[in-house]
């Protein structure tokens, strides 16, 4: 019973460091090889520990990927934050399907006293299936509602 309230309590504080807990919003994934939209959704884990979701569309393909990051507030900067992650992305396109792998560095804004959220971010494209291939020109708007 103490340890389940101390474990409680420990995740309560990590996340309580974190500028929210979870945001849902859209991601515009742009670049050399086409534009993609579709639903995204962020939650911190602790206070720099965050695992985001994504389901991408356009140019007749599907995107379905997830990732780590990790978050850092920037001093001075209030509701500015930089991340680092990397995660799998699988895509879908009529007659084939692939993998990829997209590392991704950025910048999140927090809108103080506000439920908004919105970053930028770089995340070139490294494909793996079908011949590998890099594409090093690919962004990321982001939009988000946070609880």
């Amino acid at each position: 019973m103490i340890a389940a309230q101390l474990f409680t309590a420990e995740i309560s504080t990590a996340q309580e460091n974190s500028p929210y807990k979870t945001g849902f919003g859209l991601m515009l994934d742009l670049g050399t090889g086409g534009t993609y939209v579709g639903p995204h959704v962020k939650h911190y884990f602790s206070g720099s520990s965050a695992g985001q979701a994504m389901v991408l569309f356009g140019n007749g393909l599907t995107v379905i990927g997830l990732e780590y990051s990790y978050n850092k507030q920037i001093p001075g900067a209030t509701g500015l934050s930089w991340n680092l992650g990397l995660g799998p992305q699988f895509y879908f396109i009529t007659g084939s399907n692939g993998f990829m792998l997209r590392p991704q560095a950025g910048l999140e804004f927090k809108v103080p006293k506000a439920p908004l959220a919105a970053g930028f971010d770089w995340r070139p494209m490294w494909q793996l299936s079908h011949g590998s291939s890099f594409e090093p020109a690919r962004f990321a708007l982001t939009l988000k509602y946070t609880l």
